[in-house]
């Protein structure tokens, strides 16, 4: 059978100083990984985090980019294969919300949403996807979708939009870099327990809510995202590409929407 071992992988994970992102970093690099970490804010948690990898027995460096910018998103990656050679995993983690209905949502609202969720993920695909080719090895981007790929959220418009075309890179990438040694996978989140869901955990109410809606009564932990995300960039992912995996409790299957 082959070993969850991550020994020398090379991953990249945007957003990966919080919330899933930081406990990617922390499962794929507690399996032995070199991890490059994008962060925009917070460098004292990237220090942390890094610190942190070491004393689990990997390796991590720290890059600040912001995702929406392309000048940012290819000096990630160059840094990257600088330090470590190589690129291996890319996993495309960064993401926001506005949570705006189409009737409220402003060109800028818009704007901001799509460049990090959607166009910062086409581009971090094409940028890493061009160096695992070149390489000559190949190599595995993991997408951190949503539910929300599939799943209509009224009043949080732009981000299912986003989730949407987020969905069909993957198909439509892994299906044409396939003969090109690149696979393509989503992760599809339901409710998780981040600050990006700070309103509803701190809300009574709102929570017991959600709960109810989810078949398994509870909302993710990060960590649980995180084991998925590991198992994608392991060589036991080998033949999956093109393709969306939901870690949602259920939620899909018992509702119509959220």
């Amino acid at each position: 059978m082959t070993s969850l071992c991550l020994r020398d992988k090379v991953i990249v994970v945007t957003g990966g100083n919080s919330g899933i992102g930081k406990s990617i970093v922390e499962a794929v690099g507690g399996l032995g990984a070199k991890v490059v970490i994008d962060y925009r804010s917070h460098p004292e948690r990237t220090e942390e985090l890094i610190e942190e990898i070491g004393e689990l027995g990997g390796q991590a460096i720290g890059v600040q980019a912001d995702v929406a910018k392309l000048d940012d998103l290819q000096r990630l990656i160059d840094t990257a294969v600088k330090t470590f050679g190589k690129i291996d995993v890319m996993v495309n983690n960064a993401g926001i919300e506005t949570r705006t209905s189409i009737l409220d949502t402003t060109p800028e609202d818009y704007d901001k949403v799509m460049n990090v969720n959607l166009r910062g993920v086409f581009f971090a695909t094409q940028f890493a996807a061009k160096q695992m080719i070149a390489q000559g090895s190949g190599g595995r981007i993991i997408n951190i979708s949503s539910v929300h790929e599939d799943w209509p959220m009224p009043d949080n418009t732009p981000y299912c939009v986003a989730k949407g075309g987020v969905r069909m890179l993957t198909r439509t990438a892994g299906v044409e870099l396939a003969s090109k040694g690149v696979s393509i996978v989503n992760v599809g989140p339901g409710a998780v327990a981040t600050p990006i869901n700070d309103s509803t955990i701190n809300n009574p109410e709102l929570l017991a809510k959600l709960n109810a809606a989810i078949p398994m009564g509870r909302m993710a932990q990060p960590e649980e995202i995180a084991s998925v995300v590991a198992f994608l960039a392991s060589n036991g992912a080998s033949y999956m590409t093109a393709t969306s995996v939901f870690a949602d409790g259920g939620i899909m299957m018992s509702s119509p929407g959220l």
